[in-house]
């Protein structure tokens, strides 16, 4: 029978005094090594490894490249890096986006569950959007230990909830819970049956190499799905269309992969920008019509009503544009 001793943690807003909580409870000694994903700029300072130590018994770094990892230490994606875990060290990468996010949870958990399989536990705490589900979902596909805080704990609940209705998860625990509980199960043997994938685990591998910065079309992206009627908001790359049980996500062809959640996020914020340029462009032609109607109304006052009206007509269709926005909604609460 082998132990739980490799635990992965992703997190966004809303988290980091869950994280703060979990790192002060986790007592010197903890028999696992912590890998923690926590949503972040490309330029913050990244100041979460001191944050974290300052907690408790358990240093905590930003990881590095090829490092060995140890059990009862903490390591953190720095900025604007993945995080991957291979057999027995990290690695840090710039590959592709994920879900908008560098680093991005799902890529963690995935490396986790291929490397570790029914050794690892994945927690989700609070974050809007569902990154982390696709890869919650991987860790039990590969026999793992799911676990997420309780919705209704969460300051912002989506990402918990996501992965309560896409993934067979096995723990649902308000925040203050979750370090007692991966004390238990870090002390408790975990099943030696390992459950592979549904679909191939080379899938898996794929993903995790693009991740790490592997050349996405000769790594072998389009063997993931069928091409999808959609392309990357990123780069306009065409992208493939992956089911996973109730999960549905994308990847394009130079590596961007976006949860359905995010997806639809990135393509709503999309058309509201355009309908924005469209109010800023009828503006200025309102503003024009105006300028001129007030500079030939004494020359030409039958062409100056004429302008006058026009801009009327379009502030009126501009107007109409305007309630549209304030009626339009995020299906996700964006981050």
């Amino acid at each position: 029978m082998s132990k739980r001793d490799i635990i992965v943690i992703g997190g966004s807003v809303g988290s980091l005094s869950v994280l703060k909580d979990i790192t002060s409870k986790l007592p010197s000694g903890f028999p696992a090594a912590v890998f923690i994903v926590w949503h972040m700029a490309p330029n913050s300072p990244g100041l979460l490894p001191e944050i974290l130590t300052r907690q408790g018994a358990l240093p905590a770094v930003h990881a590095q490249d090829f490092e060995k990892f140890e059990p009862g230490r903490i390591y953190v994606a720095p900025p604007d890096r993945h995080l991957l875990i291979e057999d027995s060290r990290v690695r840090i990468s710039k590959g592709p986006r994920e879900n908008r996010f560098r680093p991005a949870i799902d890529p963690l958990f995935r490396s986790a569950a291929q490397a570790y399989g029914e050794r690892v536990v994945g927690v989700i705490l609070s974050g809007g959007l569902d990154d982390g589900t696709a890869g919650l979902w991987t860790i039990k596909e590969f026999g793992g230990t799911a676990i997420i805080q309780d919705p209704s704990d969460a300051e912002n609940s989506s990402m918990p909830l996501s992965a309560r209705r896409k993934v067979r998860v096995d723990h649902i625990v308000p925040g203050k819970d979750i370090a007692n509980l991966l004390i238990r199960l870090c002390n408790e043997e975990a099943l030696e049956e390992k459950r592979i994938m549904s679909e191939k685990p080379e899938k898996n591998e794929i993903e995790i190499g693009i991740a790490g910065g592997d050349e996405a079309l000769r790594k072998g992206v389009l063997e993931l799905g069928p091409p999808s009627y959609f392309t990357c908001p990123d780069c306009h790359g065409v992208m493939v269309e992956i089911v996973e049980d109730k999960n549905i996500r994308f990847r394009c062809h130079t590596g961007h992969a976006f949860s359905s959640g995010t997806l639809l996020a990135e393509v709503t914020e999309s058309i509201e920008d355009s309908l924005w340029n469209t109010i800023r462009a009828m503006d200025e032609n309102v503003l024009l019509l105006r300028h001129l109607g007030e500079h030939l109304k004494t020359d030409d006052a039958e062409l100056a009503t004429i302008y006058v009206e026009e801009a009327e007509r379009i502030e009126r269709r501009s107007q109409k544009i305007r309630e549209t926005l304030r009626e339009n909604h995020h299906i996700y609460p964006p981050e």
